[in-house]
């Protein structure tokens, strides 16, 4: 099926995606900042330039798009029909790109938690106690080195 909008106008669209302070990089932030934990943003000495660092933890989070870090079985993630090698190979390299990142990064002993959006928004998205207590559960426990939050698990239907 071809594009509704014209290349132009997709390609507008598209570079007001934002790469850094999007809405759940901030809802976090505003969790974290509620439980008393101080943060930096985007350190770029660190690999990948975690979206938060909690240097007194050795914690970098990393707030993941659905779409663009291509969460599998998510009901925020599609590969759109059109150009479908490019998306394939976009958001493929981005994992492969993330896996890396993150594996430098425990490997210079920080610990990883990864916030998946769907965890936030949606119709799997976590209630916010209870993301905030997962949260505040990972950056308090030494002894786990990685994380991944996602929304709840989908129920078979019945």
């Amino acid at each position: 099926m071809a594009d509704i909008v014209s290349p132009e106008k997709r390609s507008l669209m598209m570079s007001g995606i934002r790469g850094k302070n999007t809405k759940p990089e901030i809802q976090i932030r505003k969790m974290l900042h509620a439980a008393g934990f101080r943060f930096r943003l985007h350190r770029k000495d660190l690999p990948g330039k975690p979206d938060i660092v909690l240097p007194r933890y050795k914690v970098a989070i990393f707030v993941h798009g659905c779409f663009w870090h291509g969460h599998d079985n998510c009901h925020l993630f599609r590969l759109p029909k059109s150009r479908t090698e490019f998306w394939e190979a976009k958001i493929s390299g981005n994992i492969a790109r993330d896996k890396l990142k993150q594996e430098q990064l425990l490997s210079e002993g920080w610990r990883v938690l990864l916030v998946r959006e769907c965890a936030l928004k949606g119709k799997m998205a976590l209630d916010t106690a209870v993301l905030s207590n997962d949260i505040k559960q990972f950056v308090c426990s030494p002894k786990q080195l990685f994380r991944e939050i996602s929304g709840k698990p989908r129920t078979p239907n019945i």
